[in-house]
């Protein structure tokens, strides 16, 4: 039986054995605790084990079980904004200082991959495709905007020459990242997790963090059978972190995004993504997809505002499907899943904190898999005491939804629905 056994995704399914963790019972002291056991939570628990900082993580269902181990796992570098309207929204200098750790989330992946030894289906290289000519005019924009940052890899395709790489007609032209990537991110954060507790990290599942008490010089977190008292915390739960601390859950909005995988497709799969890189599309609801080990084609898109699950994840992910591959009208879907991820007013993550001792990091906005890498490292600089990047991201404005939580995800549409038109117009 797969390890993940009830969770209804292809990573599940396929996921590299792993074992149970212990329930949290009784007392227990830690240098740090860490509450969420995904990419952010998992990426500053192992900084700190390998600097020797005794810490616990928390997870209160199992490693990855959020969005963390459901994404699309492709390795994009940079944010959900770019570093152009970066430098128009906070200045040149701050825009210098995100670029220069722009990169990091995706190199921090591969490093770990190489020194633990973790199986996890790593490719190098993905595409950002364009469907109209306005959208290659961007791409070609974006491409000269990294190079201007020192990131001058990235070529630009036309037509003919994105062929190489997707047997699409459905683009006009696109970019080559070679730093870009693509993974199995469950298998990544079950690597993460057997490294960190083998530098003695203790890792606790079914731990569901029920009440945060920050009064006093050390924290304390309690679930339902124990507690942790901690010099330092360090919140990761995103957008799975609920009701428990409403200060931050009320920063951000939880979106949810859907994914399928087909059936097996033998040396077709191939045929349609002959040079094995990842892709993703320019429209502002993109759909992005690529191979898997097993020779399937993983294929994801559409969001919903509120982190609702639609109520069909194959009528919703389906025609595009279709429309960028349509030899593939007939094909069987094996998987069909919702993940939710953390979304902020600005599309920035915010990382920060609410006391001297109680640290967090939530709001990717999509851009998830590498960024949370980055921003573990930077959280464990600042625990130890070095808060110079830190603070290039803790600097940054923090905007609340306009309407508050009732309002942020009706608003929030009516805004996509604008987006997705000028997408549809090619406006």
């Amino acid at each position: 039986m797969p390890s993940y056994a009830g969770m209804p995704t292809w990573y599940a399914a396929s996921a590299n054995p792993a074992p149970q963790r212990p329930v949290l019972q009784g007392a227990h002291r830690a240098t740090v605790c860490v509450i969420g056991a995904g990419f952010t939570g998992l990426s500053v628990a192992l900084e700190l084990a390998e600097r020797g900082i005794d810490t616990i993580v928390l997870e209160s269902e199992r490693v990855g079980w959020g969005a963390s181990g459901r994404n699309g796992g492709q390795l994009i570098n940079g944010y959900s904004r770019g570093l152009d309207v970066l430098e128009a929204r906070h200045g040149p200098a701050v825009a210098r200082e995100l670029g220069k750790v722009a990169l990091e989330g995706a190199a921090i992946i591969r490093e770990r991959v190489g020194k633990y030894g973790i199986a996890c289906d790593l490719v190098d290289g993905g595409l950002g495709v364009a469907l109209t000519a306005k959208q290659m005019r961007g791409l070609e924009e974006e491409a000269k905007v990294w190079a201007a940052h020192g990131h001058k890899t990235i070529a630009v395709l036309d037509r003919e020459g994105l062929r190489a790489h997707v047997q699409s007609d459905r683009y006009v032209g696109g970019i080559l990242d070679p730093l870009r990537g693509h993974f199995h991110p469950l298998n990544y954060l079950l690597g993460e997790a057997a490294a960190f507790e083998a530098l003695g990290g203790r890792l606790f599942e079914h731990s569901q963090v029920l009440r945060v008490d920050e009064a006093g010089p050390r924290p304390r977190v309690t679930t339902a059978q124990g507690e942790v008292v901690a010099e330092t915390l360090v919140v990761c739960g995103n957008a799975y972190l609920g009701k428990t601390m409403p200060r931050l859950s009320g920063q951000i909005m939880p979106v949810s995004s859907q994914i399928v995988t087909t059936e097996p497709l033998g040396d077709l799969a191939a045929q349609l993504l002959p040079s094995d890189a990842c892709v993703e599309d320019a429209n502002y609801i993109l759909d992005y997809f690529r191979r898997t080990a097993d020779g399937r084609l993983l294929y994801g898109g559409g969001i919903v505002y509120g982190g609702q699950d639609p109520a069909s994840v194959e009528a919703k992910i389906r025609p595009g499907l279709v429309k960028t591959f349509p030899q593939l009208k007939d094909v069987k879907l094996d998987f069909a899943w919702s993940g939710t991820f953390a979304m902020t007013l600005s599309r920035m993550p915010q990382i920060g904190r609410l006391s001297p001792n109680v640290y967090y990091s939530h709001g990717d906005s999509g851009h998830g898999v590498t960024t949370t890498q980055l921003l573990g490292r930077l959280l464990a600089e600042a625990i130890g005491g070095q808060h110079a990047r830190f603070d290039v991201f803790g600097n940054l404005p923090h905007l609340p939804f306009p309407g508050g939580q009732r309002l942020r995800a009706p608003l929030s549409t009516l805004g996509s629905l604008w987006y997705t038109l000028r997408d549809r117009l090619g406006v």
